[in-house]
């Protein structure tokens, strides 16, 4: 079924939901109570229907969106499109939904709209710029896509121009925003100084912006900069203690760099402030071997991966770490398989995975084969680690 064929059976499926408010609006009007009015059945049963105008399904669509029913948000913002096609609430919440929806192609071209509709819109553009992200990141085979993400990069440089010409009371705001995705596709592009600058800009623009911090000290994360990374997931908390995936990041990074009880603080933290959010929740698993925690970080670790099994490998290669602590070889095995699956750029998780099958117990035997193959993907992902070619000599 093609991608228009898919929304359309969304739309069918969620519509019983739109027409309840329908309904709704119709019960709230007022009957007649005049004497002179003869009494009927007929007439109090064919109570009119008014349809929701095209605010309360946009309305509607935000409340769907939030609560993550996102086929039931598509048939709001669309109704409310159709309604009322140069709704930019609308068109805003319906491209957000398609990207829920991973129908990206369809996401970009709401945003192009927009964005022709409302040039001035930074947000519009900004907004396109994300969806070809989104499409980059959530395509398997890229090799029909063309340079998406120089395109978005050419998207942002016309939101620049339209925050230049706009209001100098939003500027810096509205240049944060440029910037910040500017970094995320610099990111994407493996341009990691570019990036780290862009950020650096954001941040300099909107100084007390919790997400432009985390993607700073993300980017000097990957860079190498522990302790950058640190000070920048610091200020991120400090700008929004209530946000569960700065703390726990910042945990993370604070275990990384050895400071073992504060990052277990964190982590528990972070866990407190949101307990159903799968991220939190895998950073404290992951915290708590970091600091030898076996018990807690399996409770945790698998607890995150129950909530989303699929958004967080990372999750799967700790717990897989820590089976293979304790020589649990085939438990360990199935994590790390499941790791790699879901990154299979990463050479530490091939490098783990071959540790894995190189050793062996009675339930769950070598496997030399299956070692040299994920060492030698491990060695081609990464030349110069050198755990990798080491364990490929062992196995001559």
């Amino acid at each position: 079924m093609n991608s228009k064929g898919i929304l359309k059976a969304i739309q069918i499926k969620a519509v019983a939901a739109l027409t309840v408010l329908s309904v709704g609006v119709a019960a709230a009007q007022p009957t007649s109570t005049s004497p002179s009015a003869p009494p009927s059945s007929k007439a109090s049963a064919a109570l009119p229907q008014v349809r929701p105008t095209p605010a309360k399904y946009v309305l509607l669509g935000n409340l769907y969106y939030d609560q993550g029913k996102y086929p039931e948000a598509y048939a709001a913002f669309r109704s409310a499109a159709e309604a009322e096609p140069r709704n930019s609430a609308a068109l805003m919440g319906l491209g957000r939904t398609l990207i829920r929806l991973r129908q990206y192609p369809l996401a970009v071209d709401t945003f192009k709209r927009l964005s022709v509709q409302e040039p001035q819109n930074v947000s519009a553009q900004v907004a396109l710029a994300q969806a070809y992200q989104s499409q980059y990141v959530g395509t398997s085979d890229r090799s029909q896509l063309g340079d998406v993400l120089d395109m978005a990069l050419k998207v942002l440089d016309s939101g620049e121009a339209a925050a230049r010409s706009g209001e100098t009371g939003t500027l810096d705001l509205s240049l944060s925003k440029v910037y910040n995705e500017r970094g995320s596709i610099y990111r994407l592009q493996g341009k990691y100084p570019q990036a780290i600058a862009a950020f650096q800009k954001a941040s300099s623009l909107n100084p007390n912006n919790g997400i432009i911090l985390y993607n700073l000290g993300d980017m000097y994360y990957v860079s190498g900069d522990l302790p950058q990374a640190v000070g920048s997931l610091q200020l991120a908390v400090i700008a929004e203690p209530a946000d569960a995936y700065n703390r726990a990041y910042y945990a993370k990074l604070l275990a990384l760099s050895g400071n073992l009880s504060a990052a277990q603080a964190e982590a528990a933290q972070a866990a407190k402030l949101a307990p159903k959010n799968p991220y939190a929740i895998g950073q404290y698993g992951v915290v708590a071997y970091l600091a030898g925690d076996a018990a807690t970080a399996r409770a945790q670790l698998q607890a995150a991966i129950k909530l989303d099994p699929l958004r967080y490998p990372e999750f799967y290669y700790y717990l897989g770490r820590l089976e293979l602590d304790q020589a649990n070889y085939k438990d360990s095995r199935s994590d790390l398989t499941k790791a790699v699956a879901l990154a299979s750029t990463n050479p530490e998780y091939y490098y783990y995975l071959g540790w894995s099958y190189e050793r062996g117990s009675a339930t769950a035997p070598a496997d030399a084969l299956r070692a040299r193959d994920a060492y030698a993907k491990a060695l081609a992902l990464n030349p110069a680690l050198q755990a990798a070619r080491d364990g490929l000599e062992r196995l001559k």
